[in-house]
């Protein structure tokens, strides 16, 4: 499955998520929303999976170097703004970003690479980043707490 120039792509990736988080036993509903925010007053958000039972919420971004080799910086801030809402989300849930990889060069690494070296300080600590390689349907966690099995 290829994810580029396809209009479709967000929603074709959080699909190939899904379904492998199926197969690893970790059964979340799409669109799930859970009340965040800064203070006592509380809105829905809306994560791209998650569940009450579990515990847990997830969001899949489905982004790529563009084609001249640099890092799609308007997409990144996406990535930021998902780190915001992780933010917010209560401690014992636990927090899941998915995205997928993307690879320029060897030398530059993935995109999710450069994301951490860049934005490091943006990321909770208690926030999972997994990469998710659509040649193989498998996924790798390259950041955070490792103490959670799949």
């Amino acid at each position: 499955m290829t994810y580029k120039s396809n209009p479709r792509k967000g929603a074709d990736f959080e699909e190939a998520v899904g379904r492998f988080l199926v197969s690893e036993n970790v059964r979340v509903i799409r669109k799930f929303k859970l009340h965040i925010g800064v203070s006592d007053k509380k809105r829905p958000h809306e994560f791209d999976f998650g569940s009450d039972n579990l515990k847990i919420v997830v969001e899949c971004k489905c982004h790529s170097w563009t084609e001249g080799g640099n890092s799609p910086s308007a997409k990144l801030a996406t990535w930021n703004e998902a780190m915001y809402y992780f933010s917010l989300v209560p401690d014992e849930y636990r927090k899941m970003m998915f995205v997928l990889l993307s690879r320029f060069d060897q030398e530059k690494g993935t995109l999710l690479e450069k994301y951490i070296r860049n934005y490091s300080h943006l990321i909770p600590h208690d926030v999972e980043i997994w990469e998710y390689d659509e040649s193989s349907d498998s996924a790798k966690q390259i950041h955070g707490s490792k103490n959670h099995a799949l």
